[in-house]
């Protein structure tokens, strides 16, 4: 098979590290990629932006696949373009890319087919909102840019007044037009997991659990990124919490979105918190999570590329899983000053030295500049490693990291310090 993988982020190379040890691939484009995929794939410059020019690379090189990585192109109807001009493509239509696209549409699903989340209403004004707020009378309350925000759209108030402030920067632009309709909603008190699974519009097939770290700082402190790390698998999921959030939340949302008639194909993430009361949910994505796609592709035993055909074909109900026992563990380093305003173009050594004992490296936003590796973006490597234990994989993951050279970069101490805690207890 000719793939054509599209993104440019740690989440992409992960993926494409992964397909290309398929012994279906013939060939794997990447567009536009970054140093790191360079070494796996062919990259392309590409504007994933302009659909014709995709669908024109798609003819031009007779690509059999398109995997598409992030989620903006997925919400503006990329996966609808290509299906239209005779092109097979892993990710969901527009109608069903909504389940990410817009926070209110997600949240009006749960309520039509009764799956566990947290109380909400939508507002398309600061009064209602600030009445919403008033009246809930519990705090911390949450608030939420109804569109994409590049995951800078949510803000957990622990006051009225932060939550006022939060409401006021949505409804005067601080989001563009992500923040035209905001959604309230409560508060959901437990330990998140990032939970996966397949889907080819009607059969479901979970994937490996994870847990991510959005803090920037040691001990979930300072402001959310788009991750500093993951684990898998998550100790929380218990096989009885697996089973609730298969019965209880993604089998209803799947059997609701055919049943609507927009049916979800590819990878449904759901970001739930286990709570005392049991799973909820708080939001659904319709892509891979960036940095849990690092730490499943290293646990997946099974040939990828097999497994995004057959979710493409609507076979997975005759298809299964193989993952490593293994637990997996990724550490982002990322420039000094992320999240906030960061250097980029800062020169990294120790790469070769950092994978030797079985790490793998895998670019979140690096460039070549002749021989040099460049630091590229905010969230910069994806440090991973594999051991027998969550604390096994931390050690080594971190001995790699300590190998890496780049004074300009940061990152967390203590990824997997949950997991650690309860492998220890």
């Amino acid at each position: 098979m000719n793939v054509l993988l599209l993104g440019s982020g740690g989440r992409e190379h992960a993926l494409a590290w992964a397909i290309s040890a398929s012994p279906l691939l013939t060939t794997l484009i990447c567009a536009p990629g970054n140093a790191g995929i360079a070494e796996v794939a062919e990259c392309l410059p590409l504007d994933l932006a302009n659909h014709r020019a995709v669908i024109e690379v798609c003819r031009a090189r007779a690509i059999d696949l398109v995997v598409v990585g992030p989620e903006a192109p997925l919400v503006a109807g990329l996966a609808d373009d290509l299906a239209a001009a005779g092109i097979k493509v892993f990710g969901p239509s527009k109608a069903a890319a909504q389940l990410e696209g817009s926070k209110g549409f997600t949240k009006d699903l749960c309520a039509e087919a009764g799956i566990p989340t947290g109380a909400y209403a939508r507002c398309r004004d600061a009064a209602s909102a600030k009445a919403f707020v008033e009246n809930h009378g519990k705090l911390p309350i949450v608030v939420k840019a109804d569109g994409l925000a590049a995951g800078k759209g949510v803000v957990v108030a622990m006051t009225r007044a932060e939550a006022f402030a939060a409401i006021d920067a949505c409804f005067e632009g601080a989001f563009g037009a992500a923040g035209a309709e905001v959604v309230i909603e409560e508060f959901l008190d437990g330990e998140e997991v990032s939970f996966f699974a397949l889907c080819d519009g009607r059969t479901v097939l979970p994937l490996a659990t994870a847990q991510d770290h959005k803090r920037v700082g040691d001990g979930d402190t300072g402001p959310n990124t788009g991750g500093m790390g993951a684990y898998s698998p998550a100790p929380v999921v218990t096989p009885a919490i697996h089973a609730r959030i298969m019965r209880e939340i993604i089998e209803p949302t799947v059997a609701t979105m055919a049943r609507r008639g927009t049916p979800f194909q590819g990878v449904l993430f759901a970001g739930i918190m286990v709570t005392p009361e049991g799973p909820k949910i708080y939001e659904y994505n319709c892509r891979f999570g960036d940095p849990e796609c690092e730490v499943l592709m290293l646990r997946l035993k099974s040939d990828l590329l097999t497994a995004l055909r057959a979710t493409v074909d609507g076979t997975l109900k005759s298809f299964d899983l193989r993952w490593h026992d293994d637990a997996a563990l990724t550490v982002v380093m990322a420039a000094k000053g992320y999240p906030g305003s960061y250097v980029t173009g800062s020169e990294i050594r120790g790469l070769a030295d950092a994978a030797a004992d079985g790490a793998e490296v895998f670019h979140a936003g690096t460039k070549r500049d002749g021989d040099r590796l460049l630091a590229n973006g905010g969230r910069v490597l994806a440090v991973t490693a594999r051991g027998k234990s969550v604390a096994e994989a931390q050690r080594r993951a971190y001995a790699a990291v300590d190998r890496i050279d780049w004074p300009d970069g940061f990152c967390r101490r203590d990824i997997g310090w949950r997991a650690v805690a309860k492998e220890t207890a």
